[in-house]
Order: C-alpha cells, then sequence, then structure tokens
C-alpha cells in the first residue's frame, strides 16, 4: 500500500501523565488511565512519494485546501517520520496531511490522536503490520506520550515501566457507557505547551507528594472502571485534575491553565451533583473543562453548561471503540 488513512480518537486522561523520567522518549514518571473518544478525533493520509522528493506536510482545511503547519508541529512530524522509517528499514519520503474534527492545542489532547493517526498511517502505507502494543510504543516515542493510548479503544491504562512503555486495554468501549461532556471555554493555543509543562513539572515541590500518593489513587480509578462504581471514580478523577494543576501552578516559573471559565464550570459540576448527578470534573493541560456522566445525565449537564455565560460551546462525547482506517483521504 502506498497511501493509507486512518482516523484516530482523542483520549481523556483520568489519571494523568505528567512529567517524565526520560521526557525526549516519553516514558512517564507514573501510569496514566484514560477513556478514548468517539467524536474527538485527527484524520492522518499518508502516502510515499517517488525517489528524490522530500517530506510534505499540510494541515488540511474544512473546505478542502491545504496549509503548512506551525514550524514546532512539522518539525515534530519530520522527526517522527524518521522514527518510523527507522522502524520500518525503509528510507521512502512522505506527503503527509491531518485535519482534526476539534480544537487544536487547546488541552483537548489533540497531540495524542495526531500522533496516534500519523503512526497507524504512516506504518499502513510502509505495509508494515505490528501488535497493537508495538504501535502503542511506537505513538509514544513521537513525543506525544498520550499518544500512545489512542492507539486503542475503551478504557486505557498506560503503562509506565521498562523502555518498552505502552497501553493496554483495561475494559472495552461497551462496557460503561460514560460521557464526556467537553464545556469550551478557550478555543486558541495555550500560552505553555504540554511538552514544556511536562519539563517545568520536575520544579515544583509538590511532585514528589504526588508520586506518592498516585498508587492509591490509580487503583481506585482502576476500581471505579472495573466495577462500575461513581463512589471510587468520581472522586478520584476530581482529586487528579486538581493534583495536575497544582503541580503546573508550582513548578517554576508556574503555569496557569485555568481560566476564570474554568472556575465557573467547576463550580456548576458542584451544583449538578447536589441535584444528584452523576458528573464529575477533569482538565488536562488546558483552560477546558471535561465533565464525565451518566448517559442519563448528559442532555442535563449539557444544558446547563450552555447556559453559562463563559462556556463557548459544548462538545459531547463518549467512550470510542479506537483507530479506524478511513476510505476518506484527506488527498
Amino acid at each position: 500500500m502506498s497511501k493509507a488513512t486512518f482516523d484516530a480518537p482523542a483520549n481523556i486522561a483520568f489519571i494523568k501523565y505528567w512529567g517524565a523520567r526520560d521526557l525526549e522518549h516519553a516514558l512517564p514518571l507514573n501510569p496514566s488511565i484514560s477513556m478514548t473518544l468517539e467524536n474527538c478525533s485527527s484524520r492522518c493520509t499518508a502516502e510515499l512519494l517517488s525517489d528524490g522528493a522530500d517530506d510534505e506536510v499540510w494541515l488540511s482545511e474544512p473546505d478542502g485546501g491545504f496549509r503548512r503547519p506551525p514550524q514546532e508541529f512539522e518539525e515534530r512530524v519530520r522527526a517522527h517520520l524518521d522514527r518510523l522509517r527507522r522502524w520500518a528499514g525503509k528510507k521512502e519520503k512522505f506527503r503527509i496531511a491531518t485535519r482534526n474534527s476539534f480544537p487544536s492545542a487547546a488541552g483537548l489532547a489533540s497531540s495524542a490522536s495526531g500522533f496516534a493517526a500519523l503512526t497507524l498511517a504512516t506504518a499502513a502505507a510502509l505495509g508494515k503490520e505490528a501488535s497493537p502494543a508495538e504501535l502503542s510504543r511506537l505513538a509514544r516515542e513521537s513525543g506525544s506520550g498520550s499518544a500512545s493510548r489512542s492507539i486503542l479503544g475503551g478504557f486505557v491504562e498506560w503503562r509506565s515501566e521498562g523502555e518498552d512503555s505502552h497501553a493496554v486495554e483495561i475494559a472495552d468501549a461497551d462496557y460503561w457507557d460514560l460521557r464526556d461532556v467537553i464545556a469550551v471555554v478557550e478555543i486558541g493555543p495555550k500560552a505553555v505547551s504540554s511538552l514544556e509543562g511536562h519539563r517545568r513539572a520536575h520544579t515544583s515541590p509538590y511532585l514528589k507528594t504526588r508520586l506518592e500518593l498516585l498508587p492509591e489513587r490509580t487503583e481506585r480509578v482502576r476500581r471505579g472502571i472495573t466495577e462500575r462504581d461513581w463512589s471510587l471514580l468520581g472522586p478520584a478523577l476530581e482529586e487528579e485534575a486538581v493534583d495536575l494543576h497544582l503541580i503546573a501552578m508550582s513548578s517554576r516559573p508556574p503555569i496557569f491553565y485555568w481560566s476564570p471559565g474554568t472556575v465557573g464550570v467547576l463550580r456548576a459540576v458542584r451544583e449538578l451533583r447536589q441535584e444528584g448527578l452523576n458528573a464529575y470534573a477533569t482538565m488536562d493541560a488546558g483552560a477546558n473543562v471535561h465533565v464525565i456522566c451518566d448517559a442519563e445525565a448528559e442532555d442535563h449537564v449539557a444544558s446547563r453548561l450552555e447556559s453559562l455565560s463563559v462556556v463557548g460551546f459544548v462538545i459531547r462525547d463518549g467512550v470510542g471503540s479506537g483507530p479506524e482506517e478511513s476510505p476518506q483521504d484527506l488527498f
């Protein structure tokens, strides 16, 4: 196959990846657990080019046009293509185009879905087959560690041990019908990238305490999923979200991802629980808030969030089954 297109989903982490023991290879300090999403996704087309050509990297526009990506993103894509060529033992160059179905660089895991899709499309265009574990490892080595989780569907754990660190499925997408109602309060790129956040995490005086607390919290999240138990999952999910931002805010120099809109949404989520709904908030490295809830609560949660003046719009999502090859190429 000389051309391949894949859709890969974003994911929302319940236990976060924040801080690395080897940032260049995205080897994490701790295991992380996430829910693969269904609607928020990236599409990537990879095509082999003729001899003598150089790699081309394009962003696909909704109207069918193309534009050059930001330099930093293009450099990361080119570096990952080199990595994949070494893995495959090939020298071919590529034309790459990618498009997201949701805002990029806003703390919604667009790098995870983007680099997972790039990994899958490039491997397929090279005619290389690999196990999910191998593809997860390759996606992780892109530098977007969370991309390792976007290779799989359902509920996923990315294990931290060893140089072969990769993700595994805890439960499939049909196991528990959770919904993710995303309150978008900012759509622009965040001022400090996640990569820089990982670098600064080690400067926080609270990182050591976080790592001491994580094993017990991770077990609560793992059991919360396998036992479908909100009393375990919900509080741990919110503790973990606050913890990530505590580390960011106490890094040197500090990183403030939250906005006034973030705080307003968190207040609304507490009010929803007071009304008896299973609704819990989490945030990745950004201002936007993911509200994890029951399927029965989704409409109520979405309506409440849409009514807030601080919310620009709401994205409704749920548990997805993972990447798929697409018959619709971007070029």
